[in-house]
């Protein structure tokens, strides 16, 4: 029987009517396996996948190949968003077999987990003969077949990432990690390398964080080129705002469809920190559409933030997103027809005469454009819509709230500061239990599936960007939980970090991987937040955990700094210090309001910031701090050592430019 129909999971439930007898993860599943001495056929995928649909459609929808299935194997669907560590895993088995990855992805293994044949997306006449095959050699060629699989995990068991060891990246190292990007610079159209191009969300924070620092114009110039030609091609809705998972092309322009949370949260922080270095018009309007994007299609109704819309709808891919000519002319008239058409390059960019719609230049009518983006939204909104994955991962929600706020912040929207409160109090109701977090919730109520290093981390960097907003101590003493609970039960004894808690189901490796993907690492986000926390307390126990957390960057940036851009970035901060401000005085002053704004526009990298009175809230970076003749004052200091206070904005401008010399 299927027993999909109680998974939590939207994409395990989008399986739950296959005549597959599927298995959610589980020791139920593994036991039925030795009991029938047959092997388990794991699949993994998410719901926004195109190629998991495909696959789905084609064989797990298909009668026959659902009996083939049934009774050679035992089949287990698992949801790698749900189990990150699951995915880690057997992707590394699949990549080392294979020599590539992706989803859906597909492995046979022996009913004890180990893996003896990987792959990815089969069409139907290929699994069929796949399942057959396997099922010949696990009769007649067990032995041989096994140990070839064993002779794989032994390797993957035997090594470590290998790149622990060693001292965080120093200001050589960082500019030298610069010059590697550059390497791989796509100098005509952004990005780095080739098709496909994924946003190189957490390389872009570095080169702006270095350019902050250093005034390095090549630093700027790569990560702005980047950032204005994702967002003028199509891998930026044009219309709704927010950003595609990928493009699939090396020029932006047709995008792979899904939209993902974590991208979005990322990409709109970055955005907003390339404005508040130059001050883009370009940048603000990109940072703010991305915010209301996800508060606008992918809010909850208990207040969080879903994990993807799909890139298919009415099953064909990016349906709901393209348009032909004719189609701008029936919604717009003739006339501003043939003005989108222009403005959008709509010219058959995509498949069967649509396009997607970019905006190569900003409008010469701006009220125009307006007027006519509006209606083309409007009625893009009847349209069948994706379908939505609304599951609350714990990690992404947490990288969500730094992002919004900071961008209400900086931006003066305080709805968008209101709405990462929101997130963070269903992190705290309904994923955090005494410093434990879970992966996930759906509805309200909290997943089975336990949290794993990022999602300590990331929701402490959120915790931590929201304290620097509001001046709730709260927030910091939760990330301070979070982050004790990382070097105590994830430390791998070394100054690294396991991806798994010290007391998390044990699987035949323990991942452990210190590089960025399309997030940062666990590894490099643990190494921020605590960072940051040590910054504000003054612990020299979080401050040694985050440089020794670092050191794998510095082995990456000597030839692979697309891939640890997340670390690089935390080094940048570490190389000035971080600059810490404490704004002292009451949180309704006008007065302490304009020192908390100046103070959260400072572009030092990874500056940390408190404001409220000392004494009160039990902040230490606030402590001692005091006002000036009774007048709100702020303090510029690293490492507990501060300059002079200053009561106005253009000094403590002043003082912060000085930090950067």
């Amino acid at each position: 029987m299927n027993r999909l129909k109680d998974a939590t999971s939207p994409y395990l439930l989008q399986h739950a009517d296959n005549p597959v007898d599927w298995w959610e993860w589980s020791d139920g599943a593994f036991a039925e396996a030795r009991e029938r001495d047959v092997p388990i056929l794991l699949s993994v995928g998410y719901a926004a996948c195109h190629w998991c649909h495909v696959m789905a459609h084609q064989s797990f929808e298909d009668a026959e190949t659902a009996r083939l299935m049934n009774e050679l194997f035992v089949n287990v669907k698992v949801d790698r968003e749900e189990r990150p560590d699951v995915d880690a895993v057997y992707m590394e088995a699949t990549q080392a077999m294979t020599g590539q990855g992706g989803w859906p992805m597909t492995v046979f293994m022996t009913p004890d987990g180990h893996p003896f044949y990987c792959g990815t997306y089969f069409p139907r006449p290929q699994f069929r003969s796949l399942l057959q095959a396997v099922h010949k050699a696990w009769t007649e060629q067990r032995d041989e077949v096994v140990g070839q699989g064993r002779k794989v995990v032994d390797a993957l068991t035997s090594r470590g990432p290998g790149l622990g060891g060693g001292e965080a990246p120093d200001g050589e190292r960082l500019s030298h990690a610069v010059q590697v990007l550059a390497s791989s610079y796509d100098a005509a159209r952004g990005g780095f390398g080739g098709a496909p191009k994924f946003p190189p969300s957490m390389a872009l924070e570095f080169l702006l964080r270095h350019h902050a620092r250093t005034g390095d114009a090549q630093a700027l110039a790569m990560a702005g080129h980047t950032l204005e030609a994702m967002a003028r091609g199509g891998l930026y809705d044009q219309l709704g705002g927010g950003f595609a998972r990928y493009s699939v092309d090396a020029a932006w322009v047709v995008p792979h469809f899904e939209k993902m949370l974590y991208d979005n949260a990322l990409l709109a922080r970055v955005y907003g920190h390339w404005w508040r270095l130059t001050g883009s018009p370009f940048a603000r309007r990109i940072a703010l559409e991305t915010c209301d994007w996800m508060l606008r299609d992918l809010r909850t109704p208990e207040g969080g933030l879903a994990s993807a819309l799909d890139a298919d709808s009415e099953g064909v891919e990016g349906k709901y997103y393209v348009w032909t000519p004719a189609q701008l002319r029936e919604v717009l008239g003739d006339d501003d027809g043939a003005y989108a058409e222009g403005l959008f390059e709509v010219t058959g960019t995509f498949e069967h005469g649509t396009s997607v719609l970019q905006l190569l230049e900003d409008p010469d009518d701006p009220e125009r454009y307006g007027r006519v983006r509006t209606a083309l939204l409007e009625a893009r909104s009847q349209r069948v819509p994706p379908a939505r994955d609304d599951k609350v991962v714990a990690a992404w929600n947490g990288l969500a709230v730094a992002a919004l706020a900071e961008c209400g912040a900086m931006f003066d929207r305080p709805d968008l500061v209101r709405s990462a409160e929101e997130i963070t109090a269903l992190l705290v109701e309904v994923h955090e239990r005494d410093g434990r977090l879970a992966r996930t919730s759906r509805d309200g109520a909290a997943g089975a599936n336990a949290g794993v290093l990022e999602d300590y981390a990331d929701v402490a960097e959120g915790l931590l960007a929201l304290h620097a907003v509001t001046g709730d101590a709260g927030h910091m003493r939760l990330a301070g939980e979070l982050l004790n609970t990382v070097l105590e039960r994830f430390s791998d004894g070394e100054g690294g970090f396991f991806d798994t808690a010290d007391d998390a189901e044990r699987l035949f490796r323990r991942p452990q991987d210190p590089t960025d993907n399309a997030t940062p690492s666990g590894q490099f986000a643990a190494a921020g937040a605590l960072l940051s926390f040590a910054a504000l307390t003054g612990s020299d126990w979080h401050r040694q955990a985050a440089e020794q957390a670092l050191a794998p960057a510095a082995a990456l940036a000597a030839q692979h700094a697309r891939f640890a851009g997340w670390g690089l970035a935390v080094a940048e901060a570490l190389a000035t210090g971080p600059v810490e401000i404490a704004v002292v005085g009451g949180r309704d002053d006008p007065r302490t309001r304009a020192l908390h704004r100046t103070a959260l526009l400072a572009v030092a990298p990874g500056a940390v910031v408190s404001v409220g009175e000392p004494g009160q809230d039990g902040v230490p970076l606030l402590e001692g701090r005091l006002p000036v003749d009774g007048a709100p004052a702020a303090y510029v200091c690293r490492g507990f050592v501060c300059r002079l206070p200053v009561t106005s904005t253009d000094d403590l401008r002043r003082e912060l430019r000085g930090q950067l010399k």
